[in-house]
């Protein structure tokens, strides 16, 4: 399994996905390839947010090694499973894809925890206290879409 996570800037909330959703793989002897990437070009080659990095540290992952990167069309051909953060990375995505494979592909990771509900991991960036909050809710979806795919 490859799973590409995606959020607007790629180092904030994608960074944890893939550090949480790479450290249970790993953990359950799974082996999966995980990445992430943002659908702006803002932060390309920057490492994640600072904060993004201290809560993960605090639950003993390291994202620290990560490096912000956009997404473009080829990571269609390169991934199974692409989980967008929230509406505005759905868009985004699905306008860069080819075809309806490309986007059956695309979900929006908290699916996994509410099927159907559509709801966005919010965006910490702008609040200090949010990146725990961001965290705990990647960390249950992370649970759910394991359980899912483990097959």
């Amino acid at each position: 399994m490859k799973v590409l996570t995606v959020c607007l800037g790629n180092i904030c909330r994608s960074p944890l996905a893939e550090g949480i959703l790479r450290d249970k793989a790993h953990s359950m002897g799974l082996e999966w390839e995980v990445d992430s990437a943002g659908t702006s070009s803002w932060h390309i080659d920057e490492a994640p947010d600072p904060r993004s990095r201290q809560v993960a540290s605090k639950y003993h992952i390291d994202i620290s090694r990560q490096r912000a990167r956009q997404f473009k069309p080829s990571d269609f051909d390169l991934f199974d499973q692409i989980l967008v953060m929230d509406q505005s990375n759905y868009k985004d995505v699905v306008a860069q894809a080819s075809s309806e494979d490309d986007k059956d592909k695309v979900e929006l990771i908290l699916n996994y925890l509410e099927p159907g509900k559509n709801k966005g991991v919010p965006d910490p960036y702008w609040d200090d206290n949010g990146f725990e909050q961001v965290f705990q809710l990647l960390d249950k979806a992370s649970d759910a879409f394991i359980k899912r795919h483990q097959q």
